[in-house]
């Protein structure tokens, strides 16, 4: 779901070779559809405690109100969880399952994000809640 203020979605086309911090308006002759460059929002949130104990739904059901409301929508993959892999400091292979939270914005705030995932990770009991951004195209 397209996310950000009313008036947000600025239609544009990215021309090639150039990087945008947000949403560009260059339209190419004869074009007469645009393209929109958004930022898509990625929070992978665990499904369990470091003791193996499943987080409760109302968890998430709050992760997916705040960013709704906050953003203007949100996609949950909650019904398939990814599992991710990763060595600790001691070599040791960890597990985790995840579920996938996104949101598209126009802007990234960083200082925003930062936050919100600072408050995930005290929420979620984590060391770290992997949230990341990329730009994208909306066609």
């Amino acid at each position: 779901m397209v996310a950000g203020p009313p008036g947000a979605g600025v239609h544009g086309r990215r021309t090639p070779g150039r990087r945008s911090s947000g949403l560009c308006k260059h339209t190419v002759a004869g074009d007469q559809e645009s393209v929109s460059i958004l930022h898509l929002i990625e929070l992978f949130l665990p499904l369990y405690d470091n003791d193996g104990s499943a987080f409760p739904k109302a968890l998430y059901d709050s992760v997916r109100t705040e960013l709704a409301d906050l953003h203007g929508g949100v996609t949950a993959f909650t019904r398939a969880p990814a599992t991710g892999l990763w060595e600790d400091g001691d070599g040791e292979v960890r597990r985790d399952e995840v579920v996938l939270f996104e949101v598209m914005v126009a802007n990234v705030d960083h200082a925003w994000w930062r936050n919100y995932r600072q408050a995930l990770e005290q929420r979620f009991r984590q060391d770290h809640v992997l949230v990341r951004a990329t730009a994208v195209e909306r066609l």
